[in-house]
């Protein structure tokens, strides 16, 4: 099933492999320099300031959904397909 992450964005629920809140991302330098080497697979969705980052195989979504909401979509979809 799909993940709405903004911006009507959807991303299948099974390639997140992570959703992290813009606090971590800001304070963590490994994080940083990961979004530097990686900008071409960097999509900002949010308008000015993200919420939160979630991060798939293929991509990296800035999103201007916070941590929480994503999380209980990401797992209201797994226990709807369980």
């Amino acid at each position: 099933m799909y993940v709405h992450v903004g911006d009507d964005v959807l991303v299948r629920s099974n390639e997140i492999i992570a959703i992290l809140d813009k606090q971590t991302v800001n304070d963590s330098k490994e994080l940083q320099e990961l979004l530097d080497r990686r900008k071409s697979e960097l999509v900002s969705l949010a308008n000015g300031s993200f919420k939160s980052l979630v991060i798939t195989s293929t991509h990296m979504y800035l999103s201007p959904v916070a941590i929480a909401t994503l999380k209980k979509r990401a797992l209201s979809e797994i226990l709807v397909n369980s």
